[in-house]
């Protein structure tokens, strides 16, 4: 630049500054700073920060079976009794691991890697599994028929169909029966697929009133999808008979219904996996397609493994695998792919011969354990001075027991007995031990006399 410009610059420049006035805006300057990280500072900026997005979020209201845990838990006296949560225990009320769970355990110990299963899940598990669903040589596995991916257990399973449904057959409801497990409600609503119910329980005699559904199984639209409990039906424990399912298949067969069996108890109802899954042997006979979902949780004793698989059974093989890929593609983002572990535990155990027979065993002594307690509870009924009628206890079958009794039967069992169960009067087996079921007896006499 020219001089001239040299001079002209000067002018719009500030004199330089002194020695002194150099030093205290330095002292200035470093307060400001201080003061700017000082936490005092900090809590007033966010309080003139804008609303949190989150500040209409409402408290959710508790789940019920948590709940109750957390009743039992905050209740100190010795005697407690937690009979709500649907988990196995002993003749001493503690947690179960099977024999053949701890051996399958040991052999895939540091065989296998940690990487990603597929989408669709272990192929080896899941053929394993609609074997024991459908029969090992049953017409529509050998056929090519199912479609099958490994599911985050019986929640996942049924949360697959629902969306299956909304995707391909959006105009589509669930028929879901009364009462039915409280998550089915939640699963379905979620997955955006209409509910309605339809009869299955008679409190009157605490037994199934079949009339009524098989009257709403005729008057549903044709094409219907029905949720159906495969066995041990939770929360009731009432089962139809083997000639009344096949009533049942005759009559949604005609209607061309969809049936989607929740089969969370195979073995574990009566001891017989074959038995227990008798109302999906019938159906396919009659030739129905249908859906399942499997759960691993309570006959193989998996709670926190989350295994299961969902299948749908297709008329015709050239449907299978393009429904299996629709299914992975729901999967997918839900989840992107299922957990190793209790994968390989299931097809270690039904792909050994002599571990699965001993699993055969231990499942059988889950049940007969259930079954001894509700014979126990009766007895003790009856020797209390009740004089209601208690057959249901015995005549119901599975984990759960359908007492008959009132929300404020059940207020008072916690508050006079501390025996804690769901408001419906759902008392879980699995809970009562040889060492208070008296207990147990005494108190309801107590309340329901």
């Amino acid at each position: 630049t020219s001089r001239g410009n040299q001079h002209f610059l000067r002018h719009l420049l500030p004199p330089p500054p002194t020695f002194s006035s150099f030093i205290m805006q330095t002292v200035i300057s470093r307060s400001r700073n201080a003061l700017l990280r000082s936490p005092s500072h900090i809590g007033s900026v966010r309080c003139m920060s804008v609303p949190s997005f989150w500040a209409n979020v409402p408290e959710a209201p508790k789940d019920p079976i948590l709940g109750i845990t957390d009743a039992f838990k905050a209740d100190t006296d010795p005697s407690k009794m937690n009979l709500g949560v649907g988990a196995f225990r002993d003749d001493n009320g503690k947690p179960v691991v099977l024999g053949c769970v701890r051996e399958a355990e040991k052999r895939i110990m540091g065989v296998n890697e940690m990487e990603y299963l597929p989408i669709g899940g272990f192929a080896e598990f899941c053929q394993h599994s609609i074997k024991l669903a459908y029969g090992e040589d049953a017409p529509c596995i050998a056929e090519g028929r199912v479609a099958s991916v490994q599911s985050l257990s019986g929640t996942g399973s049924c949360r697959l169909m629902g969306d299956f449904m909304h995707r391909f057959r959006p105009e589509a409801k669930i028929y879901i029966p009364t009462p039915t497990w409280s998550n089915h409600h939640n699963i379905f609503a979620d997955a955006h697929v209409e509910e309605v119910k339809f009869r299955y329980y008679k409190p009157e005699t605490r037994g199934l009133d079949f009339e009524g559904m098989m009257e709403d199984i005729k008057e549903a639209p044709k094409g219907s999808f029905f949720l159906l409990h495969a066995c041990a039906h939770n929360p009731t424990g009432v089962d139809p008979t083997a000639e009344q399912w096949a009533e049942i298949s005759t009559v949604m067969k005609e209607k061309g219904h969809f049936p989607f069996f929740d089969m969370a108890y195979q073995g574990f109802a009566s001891g017989d996996c074959v038995k227990d899954a008798q109302a999906i042997s019938i159906f396919l006979k009659d030739g129905h397609e249908l859906g399942c979902s499997q759960s691993y949780a309570k006959n193989m004793g998996l709670y926190g493994q989350r295994t299961g698989v969902f299948s749908i059974v297709t008329n015709d093989k050239n449907h299978t695998s393009p429904v299996a890929s629709q299914m992975r593609l729901i999967a997918r983002p839900m989840y992107s792919n299922p957990p190793l572990h209790g994968a390989l535990i299931v097809a270690t155990v039904l792909g050994n011969p002599e571990l699965k027979a001993q699993w055969y065993k231990e499942v059988k002594g889950m049940a007969d354990r259930i079954i001894n307690m509700r014979t126990q509870l009766r007895s003790c009924l009856e020797a209390s001075g009740s004089t209601l009628k208690w057959n249901h206890v015995t005549d119901q079958i599975g984990m759960f027991c359908f007492s008959g009794m009132t929300g404020e039967m059940v207020d008072r069992l916690a508050k006079e007995h501390h025996i804690y169960m769901t408001r419906n009067g759902r008392i879980s087996m699995a809970g009562v031990t040889s060492g208070t079921v008296e207990r147990l007896a005494n108190a309801i006499h107590d309340v329901t006399k």
